[in-house]
Formats: C-alpha cells, sequence, structure tokens
C-alpha cells in the first residue's frame, strides 16, 4: 500500500470566469502537493464556510492552516515551477498594497456574482 502525502487544497470558485481561466493554468502547471477544489462542487463545507470562501480565495494547507487571499493565491503558484515569480509580492515593501488591490478586486467580483 503506496503512502500518499498531505496536499493543499486551493477552493476556488468555479462560477467566475476570470478565477475559472486562472485555475485551468494551474491545474497544467501544479505538482501533485496541490488539489483544486471549486466551491461549489465542495461537499465538506457548510453554506456560510462557502459563503466565506467565495467571497475571496481560500487554501487548506497540509498542516490544516487555512490562508486566504494573495497568501493563497501565493502559496497554490508556488506549487508550480513558477512560484518563484509570485513571492514579490509577499514582500513587506508591497504586500499591503497587493493585499488591499486583491480585497477591492474581491469584493466588487463577489458583489457583481452573488449580491
Amino acid at each position: 500500500m503506496a503512502d500518499t502525502l498531505p496536499t493543499a487544497e486551493l477552493y476556488y470558485d468555479g462560477q467566475c470566469p476570470l478565477c475559472s481561466i486562472e485555475m485551468r493554468h494551474l491545474q497544467k502547471l501544479k505538482r501533485d502537493s496541490l488539489t483544486l477544489t471549486d466551491i461549489h462542487l465542495a461537499v465538506d463545507l457548510d453554506p456560510e464556510t462557502k459563503r466565506d470562501f467565495l467571497n475571496r480565495l481560500h487554501l487548506r494547507k497540509p498542516d490544516g492552516e487555512i490562508l486566504s487571499g494573495l497568501d493563497a493565491s501565493v502559496y497554490a503558484w508556488q506549487q508550480t515551477r513558477f512560484g518563484f515569480l509570485w513571492s514579490w509580492l509577499r514582500w513587506p515593501v508591497v504586500k499591503p498594497l497587493a493585499d488591499f488591490v486583491y480585497g477591492k478586486w474581491a469584493q466588487r467580483r463577489f458583489d457583481r456574482l452573488y449580491s
């Protein structure tokens, strides 16, 4: 019996056109250490958690820690050979502005699709 390594699980909004495009690219490039889950098909999330996860990207690391927003996106892309291209978004001088812009975009997207 083969041991399976724990994977990170990225929850994305499969009804968002831009999110779906990004996930198709990520699916082609990712390592086996990452699983992509459409929130609308997730059976392990209660309705309140689903709504929260639809509001912004979420990722459950193998150790159970939950990342959201750009932290989740950067972690996910680091599971590809292009991960280094995303690391600058977490630099201390860039992180606050990048998180602000992502937060505004995510809220606008959520309001447009679900409000």
